[in-house]
């Protein structure tokens, strides 16, 4: 029987008793999923504490409580220390980032990193695949690379600052790839992993398919808060931590040598694994040593090709400590096989001859181009604008939600990403979206496309009324 009468008690949420049927968890979670997304629970709303429903059903404490780790699971609710666990904003956002398919529309959503120099990619392919050789690329020959390619990879990663031998390098399909294989090789399902409360969409999808749990911690114009990730370290049991501390992904923060040196104190005493994603550091004008550098026991270091070089070559370079070499080379072969040798080469080829130094250079010179656009349309509002970087994290009025002004503009012919897309858990009535000024095929379509996100946030300016999708 239940302890306290709930005639006349406040509950936010009373799932109706004559609906449970065994597995009551799973009963619970499909009214819940039905309460949230009919309307009935609204966004960042609290739900009972575990044990006031357990009481209010006169069911067990840990039937609640499987409840509600499926429900976080699916991404329906999230859970913050110390003060319970709420209703998600994001129900039904598209978390992982897709090319948009309307051809008509202004591309500023997707961040294509400047093609231009996709006619010198093309010319070595060309030039590798004349060699008489060239059917070795198409075998199952060196699983891990050859030792040319794994050289050039130890030379790639050098460029900014990780420096291990080429026994600690595994060659990739991509940085996706790269997170695939670590995910899948060193966590489980129901492990979590910190991370920016604002962080790269597609990292939150593919936790998402692994069922591995993301806990925000706040951050500042730096980056992670190491005070704050101490904290929820002695609260709850954290396994790994996911960083971009080179520009990062969508927010374009870019923590300093001190922030870092800060973290790396907290990441050791709490034992975690790094994850490191230096896919942006290209953009950085001083090579600040990663923290693979710092940790390099515990750090997994990734950089790729996508972003830097060529969006369709899809190779990155991922450096790793003696204790997970097992681990991650049969994550690579159980996932790839192999990684395609023809792309391996041609990204080898960029290295060795150095034409991929005029290639990173001419694609800064770009950004700065376009981003010098940027200022003069929206340079106006209040904001911190990255003028090397090849998309900018830009505040919309408050009366307007990410995802609203996200399909707004798609009414109006642009395409941008509202916050909600990278967002983990409460994000305070804060709203973004990502602008990437890399992608219009040319500069009138850039100015275009941000003097309708002007108007836009102009229009909305002048309006009392909250503008929600």
């Amino acid at each position: 029987m239940p302890v306290n009468s709930f005639e006349d008690y406040h509950m936010n949420w009373k799932p109706d008793k004559e609906r449970l049927k065994h597995p009551y968890y799973l009963s619970l979670a499909e009214q819940l999923e039905h309460d949230i997304k009919n309307g009935k629970l609204q966004e960042n709303s609290k739900l009972p504490p575990q044990r006031e429903l357990a009481d209010y059903l006169d069911i067990n404490l840990s039937t609640i409580t499987r409840t509600y780790k499926l429900c976080q699971k699916r991404g329906l609710i999230y859970a913050t220390v110390g003060k319970g666990t709420f209703v998600s904003p994001h129900i039904g956002v598209q978390t992982t980032v897709v090319s948009h398919q309307d051809e008509t529309a202004i591309e500023m959503g997707m961040v294509f990193p400047f093609d231009e120099d996709n006619c010198v990619v093309r010319k070595v392919a060309s030039e590798l695949l004349a060699k008489p050789s060239a059917e070795e690329y198409f075998d199952y020959s060196f699983p891990l690379g050859s030792p040319f390619q794994k050289n050039m990879m130890k030379k790639w990663l050098e460029e900014f600052g990780c420096s291990v031998d080429t026994d600690h390098i595994l060659i990739t399909a991509g940085g996706q790839n790269a997170l695939s294989i670590v995910l899948t090789s060193l966590f489980s399902a129901g492990d979590k992993i910190a991370a920016d409360p604002y962080t790269y969409a597609n990292f939150i999808g593919l936790a998402n398919m692994l069922n591995i749990e993301l806990i925000p911690i706040k951050s500042d114009d730096l980056g992670i808060n190491p005070g704050e990730l101490e904290k929820v370290c002695r609260l709850i049991s954290i396994k790994g931590i996911y960083l971009m501390p080179s520009w990062s992904n969508p927010t374009n923060q870019c923590m300093d040598a001190k922030r870092r040196s800060e973290l790396a104190k907290v990441i050791m005493e709490q034992d975690l694994i790094v994850l490191e994603d230096d896919s942006y550091a290209i953009l950085s004008e001083e090579r600040i040593p990663p923290l693979a550098t710092l940790v390099p026991d515990r750090t997994i270091y990734i950089n790729g090709f996508s972003k830097p070089i060529s969006a369709g070559l899809r190779v990155a370079a991922l450096a790793f400590p003696e204790r997970f070499k097992v681990l991650l080379e049969r994550g690579l072969f159980n996932l790839n096989l192999k990684t395609p040798s023809l792309n391996i080469e041609i990204a080898a080829e960029l290295i060795r001859s150095g034409v991929y130094r005029e290639i990173l250079q001419k694609k800064r010179e770009r950004a700065v181009f376009r981003n010098r656009h940027y200022q003069e349309i929206l340079g106006a509002f209040p904001h911190t604008i990255h003028p090397r970087s090849f998309f900018q994290w830009f505040p919309i009025p408050r009366n307007c939600t990410g995802r609203a002004f996200e399909a707004m503009m798609a009414v109006q012919g642009v395409c941008v990403y509202g916050s909600e897309r990278f967002a983990l858990g409460d994000t305070e009535n804060n709203h973004f979206i990502r602008i990437a000024t890399s992608s219009p095929q040319d500069e009138n379509t850039l100015r275009k496309g941000l003097q309708i996100i002007k108007a836009g946030c102009l229009e909305l300016s002048q309006k009392d009324t909250m503008l929600i999708v």
